[in-house]
């Protein structure tokens, strides 16, 4: 087994060199084989025996561990190389920059809600209990606040799950009639083809005297949004539950990809799921103080328009900065 360590060191790439691990140290390996020997070993040269195998063992190991860094560092130089950029390198083709489809779409959405007269209000990025979840209707013992979903600090104080804590603080500090949307980055502990750990939502709020705001009211306005942003789409509103809204609804439009007629995109439903609404709850205007009014929320998430927008079928490559999905942008 000696001859292992010149082996090692011939080795030219890390392939060869994984295959050399497992011929060593696999559990069908020569040295496990060599270990398994041990039972016929007589008893007085075991110690011996077993002694010089672990020597062996470790001679084995710092010979790999130090073939791999040097593999490693020549892969790594070598991709270094096949991907340098001379930036001193004269382009007469003229480079024009674009914004994000993210940030296209969230402009989009602004400007129609601004079209109607709803201010745009913002809030931090890191909150507290109070008005991320309690003063949403949402008590201690809700899922959504599992250390699971959302990302805390030492202190107490978390990154915020969604926007409405904006809506929270804008009616602590404000009288109605109230008419915002509050757009910005949200944080939740979820990674996947349709999550990430950091997104954007856009929320929006009218509160008003009683009788003044309706559900007619939302229907009317979430109906023209999604008509402005989709085109001519099919919208309807399905019973759901949301603590902060009470009733409540998620709003589907016809699939834009296949008309309706049902395609994978749509799981053959014909329908799409855009964004979430409802009328503000009584126990979220008890906790801002509110008497005598009504009012209705909604929320959506900006990616997901962006994705259904521009065909984009991974919500991570709007994330990743990939030249190739981006110049399309421009």
């Amino acid at each position: 087994m000696e001859n292992w360590i010149d082996k090692i060191n011939a080795a030219d790439s890390l392939e060869e060199l994984e295959a050399l691990r497992i011929a060593i140290f696999g559990k069908k390996g020569d040295l496990a084989k060599a270990f398994a020997n041990m039972k016929s070993v007589p008893p007085a040269q075991k110690p011996v025996v077993a002694k010089e195998l672990n020597q062996l063992k470790n001679s084995l190991m710092k010979a790999y561990e130090a073939k791999k860094r040097e593999l490693e560092a020549r892969a790594l130089e070598a991709r270094l190389a096949s991907e340098a950029i001379d930036v001193s390198l004269y382009s007469p083709r003229p480079q024009s920059g674009a914004l994000h489809p993210v940030m296209t779409t969230m402009d989009r959405i602004i400007e129609y809600f601004s079209s109607m007269n709803f201010s745009m209000e913002t809030g931090p990025l890191v909150e507290d209990e109070f008005h991320n979840f309690e003063a949403l209707n949402l008590p201690d013992y809700h899922p959504a606040r599992d250390m699971q979903d959302t990302f805390y600090f030492k202190d107490g104080k978390l990154l915020r799950t969604h926007t409405s804590p904006v809506q929270i603080r804008t009616m602590m500090k404000q009288k109605p009639p109230i008419r915002m949307i509050s757009p910005g980055a949200v944080f939740r502990r979820d990674f996947d083809l349709t999550h990430t750990p950091q997104f954007h939502q856009v929320e929006g709020l009218m509160v008003d005297e009683k009788g003044k705001v309706s559900f007619a009211n939302l229907k009317w306005i979430l109906e023209d949004f999604l008509h402005t942003m989709f085109g001519d789409v099919d919208v309807r509103f399905r019973p759901s539950f949301f603590p902060f809204t009470e009733p409540s609804a998620e709003v589907d439009i016809s699939c834009i990809f296949c008309k309706g007629e049902g395609c994978r995109v749509c799981s053959r439903t014909g329908w799409l799921e855009v964004l979430g609404c409802g009328m503000v709850d009584p126990n979220v205007f008890k906790a801002v103080g509110y008497e005598n009014v009504s009012g209705y929320a909604f929320g959506l998430g900006v990616e997901r328009f962006a994705m259904l927008m521009h065909q984009i079928p991974d919500l991570r490559s709007l994330f990743e900065g990939d030249l190739r999905l981006l110049e399309q942008f421009q």
